[in-house]
């Protein structure tokens, strides 16, 4: 006769925290951005489930691969954004991510402009994650377009969306902890 043994009951499931990383054109700040973001958060051992993505305002460039540029200089730090592809925000992406991050105030504005009052406060500006006084980040609250400049600007752009990542994956464990886990209730 066997005897069976009930396995414990699985952990409750987290359900993962969305980030959308949002520029322009989703071919130079945001794909770095959301390249640097995927590999932070696999270097820190996030213990929740995260979906990271990118996606521009305006679909200037949609289907096309990121910059020549912002590829190189993401490689020189390990990061491959080779096999991203540019898309443009969709109404549907207020009411899947969490947060939307946009990379200046031009993109801010355009977000909230296509959100809708039931989803602005999920936009923000990555930069609001970076630590007071780092990267001029007092005077400065937007990553710079390198597009029309050179090598330089792109490796800026990598500089100060790094200085955002510490606190940005602390806003992410913090949505995490916020959310009932798989089966609870919210109701009183």
């Amino acid at each position: 006769m066997k005897i069976f043994r009930r396995r414990p009951p699985a952990p409750p499931a987290i359900p993962a925290v969305r980030v959308l990383m949002v520029c322009m054109g989703n071919i130079c700040r945001s794909p770095m951005a959301e390249g640097m973001l995927r590999q932070r958060a696999a270097e820190r051992g996030l213990a929740v489930p995260v979906e990271i993505d990118s996606a521009g305002t305006h679909s200037y460039h949609e289907g096309a691969p990121p910059d020549p540029r912002a590829q190189a200089a993401a490689l020189r730090r390990g990061i491959d954004v080779s096999r991203l592809r540019a898309r443009r925000v969709v109404a549907s992406d207020f009411e899947r991510f969490d947060l939307l991050l946009a990379m200046d105030d031009d993109n801010y504005a355009a977000l909230l402009a296509q959100a809708g009052d039931l989803h602005q406060h999920n936009i923000r500006l990555l930069l609001d994650f970076a630590a007071p006084g780092l990267a001029g980040t007092a005077t400065r609250r937007h990553v710079p377009d390198p597009y029309y400049g050179g090598t330089l600007g792109f490796e800026r752009v990598l500089d100060l969306v790094e200085e955002a990542m510490a606190g940005l994956l602390d806003e992410v464990e913090r949505i995490a902890a916020s959310r009932p886990r798989g089966g609870e209730s919210t109701a009183g």
